[in-house]
């Protein structure tokens, strides 16, 4: 069962300017600074009230720097993952199986704090192409420590992450997927006249999927496109 939108990851190319750089978008610094050796890849992570939101970049070699390696080549710095959590990665492997999907060994993951040694760890599950559809996506379930929080968030800060976009050029088989196999609540679908196009909401953890359907002749496939983020006084 998928309870949240756990994280999001950002390929960036120097962690160090990005922190910066996000640092003054969001109104608050990273909370955890950290590494993946086994990935090859060095992260900062923003915690927020209803998710958190990770910058990647590759330090070294691993199927992680290979990752944002590919990414920044092909479409520079930007949104390259949407990883959802659930209380029991177990249950979910076996309920993602039982439907039929072939799936990989639940692994495992730990990292260390640079701020201050502290250790979380975490159990993973990538997902099949069937799954993501094009987008990299994967199960996570925390199981030790957690991220520190911030001490308050100021009416000018950015404190909550309001909706996700993704465009897709199949909406049904969007559908079929997060809401008939992860079971994520679809709570509009509609067209718009606007824009010519049909749109989907998906509501989990006070927080909205939004996608945006795009119909051509190509295999079906789904982008992150961007977000949005809530202020509690935006004029401020």
């Amino acid at each position: 069962m998928i309870e949240k939108l756990d994280h999001l990851i950002v390929a960036v190319s120097d962690i160090n300017e990005a922190e910066k750089n996000y640092s003054k978008v969001f109104g608050s610094g990273p909370v955890w600074r950290g590494e993946h050796a086994e990935y090859g890849t060095e992260n900062s992570l923003f915690n927020f009230n209803n998710t958190y939101f990770e910058l990647l970049a590759a330090k070294g070699d691993g199927l992680g720097a290979m990752l944002v390696n590919h990414a920044l080549q092909e479409t520079g710095e930007g949104l390259i993952g949407i990883v959802f959590g659930t209380d029991n990665l177990k249950e979910t492997h076996q309920m993602l199986s039982g439907k039929g999907f072939l799936l990989g060994d639940i692994s495992n993951g730990e990292g260390a704090n640079f701020k201050n040694n502290k250790i979380r760890k975490w159990k993973n599950l990538f997902l099949p192409p069937e799954l993501t559809r094009g987008i990299f996506s994967f199960l996570i379930e925390h199981t030790e420590g957690a991220l520190p929080i911030v001490d308050k968030f100021e009416p000018s800060m950015i404190s909550k992450l309001d909706h996700v976009v993704i465009n897709t050029n199949d909406a049904d088989g969007f559908i079929n997927v997060y809401k008939d196999v992860f079971n994520i609540r679809l709570a509009l679908d509609k067209f718009v006249d606007e824009w010519k196009s049909r749109m989907l909401f998906f509501r989990l953890n006070k927080t909205t999927i939004e996608v945006i359907e795009k119909k051509n002749d190509e295999e079906p496939k789904d982008s992150l496109w961007g977000l949005s983020w809530e202020v509690d006084n935006i004029e401020e």
